[in-house]
């Protein structure tokens, strides 16, 4: 199996390149975000490579890293989630973006992109939601401390936080965008913050950007 190819860039199309490595023409599909961070023709390419192999072809689909190529294996783990639709959902949005998400719920996040109905953006975090923190390369894994283990921003939001984004969404802001900053409004004010306190910080946060 090809795990990585480094060569010139031969050509670009709108879903692949062909990378010219020692003589011999690589094909690789990538997201649309990939293709646009490609190099120009006639200079050096790296990618991290995805080999599928079926009776009637063999394809190549190229990443940046590993992160995103973990991102891609797990969503084509998803029913009716095949390749090319990963490689599209990876082009509306990088891994971390994705993940966050998943963690929020946001399934409007995913019906947002071409071909990713209500039902299949429902399913894309029903399924993957208790996977995203087991995920080795995401920023949301649980990591350990010195206080020992403890839950990251993975972690299911009790009901102050989950009132505080319900109230951040009714005030236009995305559900994903008031996940995030209810998270850290949390960890700013501690356990025991109010709801009133929690949507001050959070709409804090959200003005920071």
């Amino acid at each position: 199996m090809i795990g990585k190819l480094r060569g010139m860039v031969d050509s670009i199309d709108e879903d692949n390149v062909i990378l010219d490595v020692a003589g011999v023409g690589y094909t690789v599909f990538c997201s649309s975000r990939t293709i646009a961070a490609l190099p120009p023709v006639g200079e050096m390419a790296q990618l991290v490579i995805e080999t599928h192999v079926r009776e009637d072809h063999i394809n190549l689909y190229g990443f940046p890293d590993s992160i995103e190529r973990d991102w891609f294996r797990l969503l084509t783990n998803v029913q009716r989630v095949g390749n090319k639709m990963a490689l599209t959902i990876l082009g509306a949005y990088t891994p971390e973006q994705i993940a966050h998400a998943i963690m929020a719920k946001d399934t409007t996040a995913f019906s947002r992109i071409s071909g990713v109905g209500p039902k299949l953006a429902e399913r894309i975090v029903t399924e993957l939601k208790d996977k995203v923190a087991k995920l080795p390369t995401s920023e949301f894994r649980v990591q350990s401390t010195e206080s020992g283990k403890k839950k990251t921003a993975a972690a299911s939001a009790d009901n102050t936080t989950e009132d505080t984004i319900s109230a951040l969404v009714n005030l236009g802001y995305s559900r994903s965008e008031a996940y995030g900053a209810a998270l850290k409004a949390k960890q700013n004010a501690g356990e025991n913050a109010n709801l009133d306190l929690l949507i001050r910080l959070s709409l804090k946060e959200l003005v920071r950007g």
